[in-house]
């Protein structure tokens, strides 16, 4: 990852904006983000992101009609970060974003989104941390998401199949950014447990098959196909299909028959859910090895409990 910009000039109290904001592991992210903008006063909005089904995320309301423009088109609530800070420009720490939102309903932005948002996190010396512990490692037919849209982040936060099914978390960062962890003080983001040696060893054999495999690509096939095999049932109950790869959402009429819907699946031997933050959408998420024997028992099963909502 190459620097894409300095921070702006660092005298007073600054905002961090998180979108969607999360409760747990965000310590060392922001204290990251906090020594190298020195922009010190955090505002989390897990409330309006993550737990209103009328916010799939919020963006602060920059002098910019694109990004606002694109943040709008994307379901997105535009806030002001406060009275005080009416613009939102210089005043803001970072924006940590997923590419593709998962427990908010499989969301995917619009193009141009990302590509905005990262010209006016430069434009005002804030980071683009971009959360793909979810969709990071091949999940949407990419290496990263991200790619996808060819936006780099000034870091990127990892877990989940990072791993190869042991614990494993890291955020990866530029070099400048990162060197902020070597002072005051140094090494301050060591922790009891990391870089245990058995999670790493278990994440690199994990890696390199997937290189060796190509297994982004091959999630790109199916999870294409399937989509688009799926997308012909939409109309009455279902009401859209999205995802990019092996990251399908399937849309529901209502809250009550997405649950109808997952109780049937489950019932028939197929284990899915709706997503946490937006209970109208099931997730597929199969392993990037799924058989097509497995996709075609699995759409059966799907087709059956859509008829029975």
């Amino acid at each position: 990852m190459e620097r894409t910009h300095k921070p702006a000039h660092l005298t007073e109290a600054r905002r961090l904006l998180v979108i969607p904001a999360r409760r747990n592991s965000t310590r060392l992210r922001d204290k990251l983000l906090l020594r190298e903008t020195g922009r010190s006063l955090l505002q989390h909005t897990f409330e309006a992101a993550q737990q209103s089904r009328s916010a799939d995320a919020v963006v602060i309301a920059v002098d910019d009609s694109e990004v606002e423009r694109e943040a709008l088109r994307f379901g997105a609530n535009v806030v002001m970060t406060s009275p005080d800070c009416p613009s939102g420009t210089d005043r803001v720490a970072a924006v940590v974003i997923e590419p593709i939102q998962a427990e908010g309903g499989v969301r995917l932005p619009p193009d141009g989104f990302l590509a905005a948002l990262r010209r006016r996190c430069t434009e005002v010396g804030a980071l683009l941390v971009f959360d793909e512990v979810l969709t990071g490692f091949g999940r949407t037919g990419h290496l990263f998401a991200a790619q996808h849209w060819g936006v780099a982040p000034d870091l990127l936060v990892l877990a989940k199949a990072l791993g190869g099914g042991m614990p494993l978390g890291a955020f990866i960062g530029t070099a400048d950014v990162m060197a902020t962890l070597s002072h005051d003080p140094p090494l301050a983001h060591v922790t009891t447990f990391g870089g245990h040696p058995v999670s790493c060893a278990a994440g690199l054999a994990a890696l390199k098959v997937m290189l060796r495999d190509d297994l982004p690509a091959r999630a790109a096939r199916v999870g294409d196909a399937w989509r688009n095999d799926l997308a012909t049932d939409v109309g009455g109950v279902l009401r859209a299909v999205r995802g990019r790869g092996l990251l399908i959402g399937l849309e529901l009429e209502t809250p009550e028959a997405t649950r109808r819907f997952a109780h049937h699946c489950f019932a028939n031997g197929l284990i899915l859910n709706w997503t946490l933050h937006r209970d109208t959408v099931v997730r597929l998420a199969p392993p990037l090895t799924i058989e097509p024997a497995e996709v075609e028992h699995a759409t059966a099963v799907l087709r059956d409990g859509l008829r029975r909502c």
